[in-house]
This record gives C-alpha cells, sequence and structure tokens, in this order.
C-alpha cells in the first residue's frame, strides 16, 4: 500500500509541475498572438520561451509531432524576429517599435498550391507516425503540426491569409489538446480561434492602409 501511496503521490506532484509549466507556456502564448496581432516584433520572444515549454510538454503526453513542431517554432520565433526587423525602406534606422517590412496578400492560387503540397506531405509523415512511432493521433498529429509549420513561415512573412489557416487548425487541435488532458492548452485554442479571427480583420486593416499610403504618392504624381 505504501508503494501506491507513493506512486500516487508522484503522479499527482508531476501533474502539478506540468499544469504550472503549461500555465507559463499558455500565458507567454497568449502574450505572443496579441503582440502578433499588433504587428510588435517582441512577440517572437514570447514564442520562443512558450514553444521551449511546450517541447518538454509534448513529449511527455506523447505527441511527438506536436513536440518536433515547437523546435521548429523556437527556430522560426528567430526567423521571425530577423524578418519583421527588415525595413521597406533603404536608410531608415532600425527601431525595435518599427512595423518593418509590410503585410502582404498572396493570390488563390498559390495558397491552393500551399493546401495541396502540405496535406500530401501530412498523410506521409501520419502514415510513417502510425507504422513505425507509438505516437497517439499520427495523422491529425501530423497535419496540424504540417499546416502550422507552412502557416508560421506566412507569420514570418507577414502573409494576411496566414489567419485563415490558424483559425483551422486551431480548431482541430482543440480536440487534439482535449483528448490527452491538456486542459490549459485547449482553452488556450479556444481563445486562439477567436483571437485569429480577429487578428486578420487587424491586419487586413493594416493592409488597406498600406495600400491607399502607396497609391497616394501615384496619383500625386500622376
Amino acid at each position: 500500500m505504501s508503494e501506491i501511496s507513493q506512486s500516487i503521490s508522484q503522479i499527482i506532484s508531476e501533474a502539478g509541475v506540468m499544469t504550472a509549466w503549461e500555465a507559463v507556456a499558455v500565458l507567454l502564448a497568449i502574450v505572443y498572438l496579441v503582440l502578433a496581432m499588433r504587428t510588435n516584433i517582441w512577440c517572437w520572444a514570447a514564442a520562443f520561451i512558450s514553444t521551449a515549454i511546450y517541447t518538454v510538454l509534448f513529449w511527455k503526453v506523447s505527441l511527438l509531432m506536436e513536440s518536433v513542431l515547437n523546435v521548429y517554432y523556437m527556430a522560426m520565433a528567430l526567423y521571425g524576429y530577423w524578418m519583421w526587423m527588415q525595413q521597406p525602406d533603404v536608410g531608415v534606422a532600425h527601431h525595435i517599435d518599427d512595423k518593418g517590412s509590410p503585410i502582404i496578400s498572396w493570390p488563390v492560387s498559390t495558397h491552393f498550391m500551399l493546401v495541396s503540397i502540405t496535406l500530401l506531405v501530412s498523410l506521409v509523415v501520419g502514415y510513417l507516425m502510425a507504422n513505425y512511432t507509438q505516437a497517439s493521433f499520427p495523422y491529425l498529429d501530423s497535419a496540424t503540426t504540417c499546416f502550422a509549420v507552412m502557416t508560421t513561415y506566412l507569420v514570418a512573412k507577414k502573409v494576411l491569409e496566414n489567419w485563415f489557416y490558424w483559425i483551422v487548425i486551431n480548431t482541430v487541435s482543440i480536440y487534439l489538446y482535449f483528448s490527452k488532458g491538456l486542459m490549459l492548452t485547449t482553452a488556450l485554442f479556444v481563445v486562439y480561434v477567436f483571437m485569429a479571427i480577429a487578428g486578420y480583420f487587424m491586419w487586413r486593416k493594416m493592409w488597406v492602409m498600406d495600400l491607399q499610403s502607396d497609391a497616394q504618392p501615384a496619383q500625386q504624381h500622376g
């Protein structure tokens, strides 16, 4: 009985530690998204720390592709910071709160190609995960991972339509995390869905303003 009690106590203790770290990761993830919606470059610092924590948490609950994804997120946080520091005009001094590179929009044909390629890759990865690892939800895990990899690149490039992808990815992820008992993360992704919707409209407003400001000099010269 004493061994059973010790085992239970150890499980509760480990769960408490995981929940505490999960709470930190969730908080930083929210900070990341809020700052990203405002195109604030410090979002990438919050993303780096949050994903480092999630790398360990997902590995512990056998969401192997999600863990690997967060290693990628860490690298993309560094890349995103560098990309957002790029200036639209030569000769303008770098400032940490500067908007840097402008928001852009890609045509439907480009997105169709991206979705097709990413879907094919996710099916291949899902098959390998299902047959050669002990991963939970291999196809779902691989799909959310592969699409998140692609979409994170779109965020770093400031592609407006990235928010549409996040709405779908986050919705699917809610089921995935709920099934693994990561309740704080599940709640986070519910919030993420609504924030992604808001993020699209915020970015679209800035994108339209940039288009209008670019058009005004041309009209003046015309």
